[in-house]
């Protein structure tokens, strides 16, 4: 058979492998992440402090994860972690029903553990195709199956509300986990060969990756707020059913996915256009979120905020790409997630505290500053890895 035949099938099937555990694992672990706060906050009465604090449990267990132990495994150790860890997670699936004040921490910090030997994995896969054209657009294809189970999660979760308790809601996205767990022997790792490292670098002084941290950060810290509080202040203060909020998450990833649809069709040779327009928009969604004085202008800053949820992960992953060679792009993307991790475990134990202190809107305002900063940060980082591979900003 014709080698360029083997090897455009091998790629499709590579491709279909990616895109099902990505859709089943993104699927329901972004359920949890928007659940466990309704749960907790609905079922077992936690207080403010106390919601944004099993965000921060499931956010730290994913960082333990990533950034202390898949990064710093050989490639067959951490294929067996990556298996392991989708059984283990389906296995929370399943067991989440019977959570109590003491057990949640548990469960969640389990979760959370899987889900860090899982996602870094799914992007070093998508990117192990040396053709930079082809591996960016694999990398496009996987970020939308992303979107699509961000659409997916909510929209089910949202139907299934209408008739079942918040307490049931795990149980339905175990066969998610089973199909991840079962397709998990296939994905694809890197060849032993290709992670041994002749040099020494430091990941974080890479103006790449600088970028790529940086445009996580101005959009992150946002979507951890509104994942740990946005629904309870869409309930509680705007007076939206639980149905009603998992569709406006929805609505929010559908804004999302069209974003990603729009820059997968052909990534840009400049990052700095749509990332700095992103950054911009996150910007305005804030300030918008700020002035949401009912339950429209609230929905409308939401989808708006959608915009950059979709731009900003796929081009730092492809900033990524672009500045390491495949010996190290596992560690500058295992040090990645664990960024957003560290994000993610801080917003919301501090917008918890913060909460309790100015409210849910006015947390908003306070990062107008710090998104300016990080504008400026990124641009100026962007110029140096520019100027280094003679590029026009």
């Amino acid at each position: 058979m014709d080698n360029k035949i083997v090897r455009n099938t091998y790629i499709i099937y590579s491709i279909i492998i990616i895109i099902i555990i990505t859709f089943m694992v993104r699927a329901s672990n972004n359920m949890m992440m928007t659940t466990v706060s309704l749960f907790s906050k609905y079922d077992l009465f936690f207080n403010s402090v106390e919601v944004g604090l099993t965000e921060s449990v499931l956010a730290l267990a994913t960082f333990i994860t990533t950034a202390l132990i898949n990064s710093r495994l050989n490639v067959r150790p951490r294929r067996y972690l990556f298996i392991s860890s989708n059984v283990l997670f389906t296995v929370i699936l399943a067991i989440m029903e019977f959570s109590n004040f003491i057990t949640l921490w548990i469960f969640i910090f389990a979760a959370g553990f899987a889900f860090g030997a899982i996602m870094p994995n799914i992007i070093t896969s998508a990117g192990l195709i040396d053709d930079k054209k082809l591996r960016e657009r694999v990398l496009g294809i996987y970020t939308l199956a992303l979107s699509v189970s961000l659409i997916a999660g909510p929209a089910l979760e949202s139907y299934i509300l209408t008739f079942e308790p918040l307490r049931l809601i795990f149980l339905f996205f175990v066969p998610f986990g089973i199909v991840s767990s079962l397709l998990s022997p296939f994905l694809k790792f890197p060849d032993k060969k290709s992670e041994i490292k002749n040099k020494k670098i430091n990941v974080f002084r890479e103006p790449g990756f600088k970028v790529s941290i940086y445009a996580i950060l101005a959009y992150n810290i946002i979507f951890a707020l509104l994942i740990a509080f946005g629904g309870i202040y869409a309930k509680s203060v705007l007076k939206l059913s639980l149905s009603d909020v998992s569709l406006l998450f929805t609505g929010f990833f559908i804004v999302s996915f069209s974003s990603r649809l729009f820059i997968s069709y052909k990534t840009p040779d400049n990052l700095w256009h749509y990332l700095g327009t992103a950054m911009f928009v996150t910007l305005a969604g804030i300030i918008l979120i700020f002035f949401s004085y009912n339950d429209i202008i609230y929905i409308i800053a939401y989808l708006l905020l959608g915009i950059p949820h979709g731009v900003t992960y796929p081009l730092s992953i492809v900033s990524i790409s672009r500045s390491f060679d495949m010996s190290y792009r596992n560690m500058a993307n295992s040090y990645f997630f664990s960024v957003m991790m560290l994000i993610g475990m801080a917003t919301p134990l501090a917008g918890g505290i913060i909460e309790d202190l100015i409210g849910f809107k006015n947390i908003f305002i306070l990062l107008v500053p710090v998104i300016i900063y990080l504008i400026i940060a990124s641009y100026k980082n962007m110029k140096l890895l520019y100027k280094r591979d003679n590029i026009s900003i």
